[in-house]
């Protein structure tokens, strides 16, 4: 079956359709993983997407249960040049385009992924409409222009219910703005008693859950599209510690005042280099994000940069001066990607024993 991937500057794309048959519209971006297509497809961040990967063969070793990132894909639809319908690993379980079509993905394969990728450098991520249906380019044109992207991302991936992860360590409240599994991972083996909460409670609710410290996750979107967050984020300052990640590092710098900007074509994947700016270190790191934060607005703010990314200078890391709180804007989780930046974790912990042991001085 063929399939159709029309873009809003008019660029027409045609090639073998994989998976779900039907018709998505979202924001068509790229990422330039060589591996981690199952974790890129199953993190809630890409809610809303079209994704495009860069590297040439997507699918080769198979997909599994034990690399999925969250309950389910929230992609709108999957874009390769080349699709293996047979893969080859001894823990591959299903062949992505099975996969795909289990969750109604839709995927098209035999694009030029290339140009595609080019031209959402040269002009950014535009909205786009992936179609297996039999119509004209011209039906297209009109359901694209018709349509919009989403607003609402947060409110679709995030937890419905309060759930935890028992630990014997200090207690984390992870605030669920679209969480991937592997921020739950990392505070389980530090010990932590992790308690998973929606995007929307309240800071007088998580005070009756008796934290010792916030842990504010990744999610898709503008973070204006959710202010209600910002104000919560805003009340628990300063009563417990604080970690931000992507989604909740830009959560945490409006909350002090600063502000953030969308991004040309974002940043997605595994390689970015950031430069941790106390030490002068490198750090390899996994990214998914299309709006940053604007470092020329943090002067009236009592945050710091602490982190920015060698490839255009963005800021990817704030400290506040006064209180214990932090952020940085990419994954210290991988998943995927490299684990270069797992000391975040260890940071966050410490800081909570230490202010546990002092409040037992």
């Amino acid at each position: 079956m063929r399939a159709k991937l029309l873009l809003e500057d008019g660029t027409k794309m045609e090639g073998r359709s994989f998976g779900a048959e039907g018709e998505r519209l979202g924001e068509v971006v790229f990422n330039t993983g060589m591996t981690g297509y199952q974790e890129v497809l199953t993190d809630p961040s890409y809610c809303g997407q079209i994704v495009t990967m860069t590297y040439p063969l997507i699918g080769n070793y198979g997909l599994n249960r034990h690399d999925i990132e969250s309950r389910r894909p929230f992609v709108h639809g999957f874009v390769v040049r080349e699709d293996a319908e047979i893969p080859s690993h001894w823990r591959s379980e299903q062949s992505i385009g099975y996969w795909l079509k289990e969750y109604g993905i839709l995927g098209i394969s035999g694009i030029d992924t290339r140009m595609l990728t080019r031209k959402i450098r040269v002009y950014g991520t535009m909205k786009g409409i992936l179609s297996t249906k039999e119509e004209s380019w011209g039906e297209l044109a009109e359901r694209l222009g018709a349509g919009s992207l989403m607003r609402d991302q947060v409110a679709q991936v995030s937890s419905r219910n309060v759930h935890a992860s028992p630990g014997y360590g200090p207690r984390v409240i992870l605030m669920d703005f679209g969480s991937k599994y592997g921020l739950q991972r990392e505070l389980s083996v530090r010990g932590c008693d992790v308690v998973v909460v929606p995007w929307n409670t309240t800071a007088e609710e998580i005070d009756r859950l008796r934290p010792d410290g916030i842990l504010l996750s990744n999610g898709p979107g503008d973070p204006k599209d959710v202010p209600e967050a910002i104000a919560t984020v805003g009340k628990l300052l300063g009563r417990y510690p604080l970690f931000g990640i992507c989604l909740g590092h830009q959560l945490f710098a409006l909350a002090c005042g600063a502000d953030t900007e969308k991004m040309k074509f974002g940043h997605r994947g595994s390689n970015h280099p950031v430069k941790e700016l106390a030490t002068g270190r490198t750090y390899i790191t996994s990214q998914n994000h299309g709006y940053a934060v604007k470092a020329d607005t943090l002067d009236q703010t009592p945050l710091t940069m602490t982190h920015v990314a060698l490839n255009d200078g963005t800021c990817e890391g704030l400290a506040h001066k006064e209180l214990d709180a932090f952020s940085v804007q990419y994954h210290p989780e991988a998943a995927p990607g490299p684990h270069d930046s797992g000391y975040l974790f260890d940071r966050f912990v410490d800081m909570l024993k230490k202010k546990e042991d002092a409040v037992h001085a």
